[in-house]
């Protein structure tokens, strides 16, 4: 019998897709251009390792989300077999977490810890700042959360944090001073709660490895003998690091091998940096390079589009992306008066693609810069009876009946959990008021103490001594059904006991109905986990904890909107560029081109942060396979007041040969140069929307003599310099800190409204 593995599939790649599946030994880079087989170039690659006798447990393969991560598995598993399902593969988060939940007592986490999600971490900030008395105004929760988040993207931790000058003075000149030390009570209590938030299992995990070096991470050094990344030009400092302490060290063959793209790295709002992709080859100086530059995804003008654009960018990796889908149609360009017009033309657009080349609305995007845009295309497909979806709304783990019984299971697996304490304990009602609850706050903080140790600790009055006596009660039998049964049996108790069923039960409207319908499907999704027969057992990571509680939880915590999404609804979906990564449809259409909206009006300051807008957009259009739309308004309202645009930049970047100049859309109206004719009109009206009226080149400001002021100091009757507006003077400020400057040196619109919190301007007297 002949056991010798087939290597058939490498008939299936192409030259260079071959030379990096089978390039298995030393650093290897791979560049690889939207829609040119990456994800096969991956999965390939995994199951040649298998093939050439690898162990599935040596193989750490790093994605983009979870799903992702179980459709390669299943596309590896067609190739080789079974073995497939012991690879560890899966996010950066989902991984460390797996490891943390073996290893997390030796940084004096216990291995049960809570995971966090957004609302937790945003409950502890809040609490934090109203014990320090500081202006909730000023000491905005989701810009200290978000400074924190950047702090430990970095390696900052609290005790770094305080002595580093920039970070003090930033704060200082932002009148939040305190900053310092809210981190560092943040800190404490997720550790005296025995919870980490999702940078913490970034942040944990380094820690981990750095300061166990001779057992820990020799360990896991020994273990991921491979190790392959996924999307790396979206890879924050953080994990890069953590990465080399995994495979840079005495004696490493150094087999990583990473996929990426620099023209589609647009995540530095969460702390990815380009700079990972671009200065790889230093850090590997063995380094092997494969560009995968065939587009198979879109058509050549599509493409020829794509590259003239990102041509622009000049900090980049060269490549140059072609196709053999020629012929395909050319770019539509909609130019339309208002964006309420906009939304109609981009509605009878759809219609007219469904009809005239039969497509299904699960084959239509619509991309837009900032999720307010999606309101407007909501009214409109409604009236044109267009079913639609909103890509990045609220999920289903968002529901608050969701968040209610997930709660109560938190806290029976980590009774030090005050967040999910805080949820449940008055709800179903049992009769312990906000004062009682202010309370235990009070005494937990006092005393250095969980909620629950002050409940097991404190005597209460005899009204309030029953109704915690109940729930105290209620979580300690559910604590010991988590102990004995799996997470299906456990979760459903709860339910239960919890009086969270009947709570729904009693509750007969049609939302009412909803909820427990809800809480009822995420029972079935419990039931589904433990009965999943594609969980391994027996690595070196024994995964018997995958079907209790504590396994569920992690599971359900990490997961995103593309993890959720079935793709099999027949909706046109609606989402913002960055939540579109990695996706792909029949027809694109990218909406509201203008400048100071995409780009966006808080990157204008930046070369780097126009940079990345520019990344977007490739990014944006390189989703599309067949048809691609893009579309601006000459005006819209914003804070309250209608604005009059110029169209992006970003148009004028686009080739004219590859822009079919008249608009799909046909309508039975009188014609002209902004509307009746649907689109631009006819071919010699193309240049309009590049004839846009700017700041002369003249008020263009050396960045290296541009101080921005503190917007705090900015106040009305000032004269001020913007880099792309000039010289102007602050005619008012709203009680939003929304300016509007008078730019005497315009030729038009020399009236701007700019938010003063983004505006980097400079005082002149």
């Amino acid at each position: 019998m002949n056991n010798a593995p087939d290597f058939s599939y490498l008939d299936q790649l192409n030259d260079v897709q071959r030379m990096a599946v089978t390039a298995m030994d030393g650093p290897v880079m791979v560049i690889a251009g939207p829609g040119s087989g990456k994800t096969r170039v991956l999965t390939y690659r995994i199951a040649h390792l298998l093939n050439n006798g690898v162990p599935p447990w040596q193989i750490l393969a790093l994605t983009f989300t979870n799903k992702s991560a179980k459709e390669m598995k299943e596309r590896i598993e067609k190739i080789v077999g079974s073995g497939a399902n012991r690879v560890w593969a899966g996010t950066f988060h989902s991984i460390f977490a797996r490891i943390l939940r073996v290893e997390a007592h030796r940084i004096g986490y216990p291995n049960d810890f809570t995971i966090y999600d957004t609302d937790d971490s945003k409950s502890v900030v809040k609490e934090i700042i109203k014990t320090l008395k500081l202006d909730p105004k000023v000491y905005n929760v989701g810009a200290i959360r978000a400074r924190i988040s950047s702090a430990k993207s970095n390696l900052i931790t609290p005790k770094a944090y305080v002595v580093n000058e920039d970070l003090m003075t930033a704060d200082k000149m932002n009148r939040r001073p305190m900053t310092h030390l809210i981190y560092e009570r943040y800190t404490d209590k997720c550790l005296k709660a025995g919870a980490m938030d999702f940078d913490d299992l970034l942040l944990q995990m380094f820690r981990l490895l750095y300061q166990n070096p001779d057992e820990i991470r020799v360990k896991y050094q020994r273990q991921f003998q491979y190790l392959m990344v996924d999307e790396f030009q979206d890879t924050n400092f953080l994990q890069y690091e953590i990465l080399k302490l995994l495979c840079v060290y005495e004696g490493s063959p150094q087999n990583v091998c990473i996929v990426g793209d620099d023209a589609q790295s647009i995540y530095s709002f969460r702390g990815a940096t380009i700079e990972n992709i671009l200065m790889f080859e230093q850090d590997f100086p063995r380094l092997k390079t494969y560009k995968l530059e065939q587009n198979y995804r879109s058509t050549d003008h599509i493409v020829a589009a794509a590259n003239e654009v990102i041509n622009y960018n000049k900090k980049q990796i060269q490549k140059k992306i072609w196709t053999d889908n020629i012929g395909g149609h050319k770019i539509k360009v909609i130019k339309a008066v208002t964006e309420t017009d906009e939304g109609k033309r981009i509605a009878d657009s759809i219609v007219e693609q469904k009809n005239r080349f039969g497509l299904a609305n699960r084959e239509i995007a619509i991309l837009y810069r900032t999720n307010s845009q999606s309101r407007v295309f909501e009214e409109c497909f409604r009236r044109s009876n267009i079913a639609y979806r909103i890509y990045g709304g609220l999920s289903f783990y968002s529901r608050k009946e969701i968040k209610d019984l997930i709660a109560y299971m938190r806290l029976t697996v980590n009774p030090k959990d005050n967040e999910a304490l805080k949820r449940v304990i008055n709800f179903p009602r049992r009769g312990i008021g906000k004062t009682t609850i202010d309370k235990l706050i009070e005494l937990s903080n006092d005393n250095d103490m969980s909620i629950m140790e002050v409940l097991n600790q404190v005597d209460f009055n005899a009204r309030s001594k029953k109704s915690i006596g109940t729930f105290m009660t209620i979580i300690k039998k559910c604590a010991k059904k988590v102990q004995e049964s799996n997470a299906y049996e456990a979760a459903l108790y709860i339910a239960r006991t919890s009086g969270l069923i009947e709570h729904f039960k009693t509750d007969t409207t049609i939302e009412g109905m909803n909820r427990l319908e809800n809480v009822n499907a995420l029972l079935d999704g419990i039931k589904d986990f433990v009965e999943d027969d594609t969980l391994e057992e027996g690595d070196d990571l024994a995964q018997e904890q995958d079907r209790t509680m504590t396994g569920y939880l992690q599971n359900i915590s990490l997961m995103t909107d593309a993890d959720q999404d079935d793709g099999e609804q027949d909706t046109v979906t609606l989402m913002s560029v960055h939540a579109a990564k990695g996706l792909e449809y029949k027809s694109v259409f990218v909406v509201g081109l203008e400048e100071n909206l995409f780009p966006s009006y808080m990157s204008m300051s930046s070369p780097e942060q126009i940079d990345e807008e520019r990344r977007l957009f490739y990014v944006a259009i390189t989703r599309a396979e067949a048809h691609l739309t893009l579309s601006f308004a000459n005006s819209r309202y914003q804070y309250g007041q209608m604005r009059y645009n110029d169209a992006s930049r970003f148009l004028e970047e686009v080739p004219e040969s590859s822009i079919d100049a008249i608009s799909s859309i046909k309508r039975n109206m009188g014609g002209n140069e902004t509307g009746g004719g649907g689109g631009l009109g006819t071919p010699k009206l193309l240049g309009n929307f590049k004839k846009i009226t700017r700041a002369p080149k003249s008020l263009a400001v050396d960045p290296k003599d541009f101080k921005p002021s503190p917007s705090e100091t900015i106040k009305e009757g000032m004269k001020v310099l913007h880099m792309k507006f000039g010289e102007g003077i602050v005619k008012s400020i709203d009680d939003r800190f929304v300016a509007t400057i008078v730019f005497g040196q315009l030729s038009d619109n020399a009236e701007k409204r700019i938010m003063l919190q983004f505006a980097k301007l400079q005082i002149l007297d």
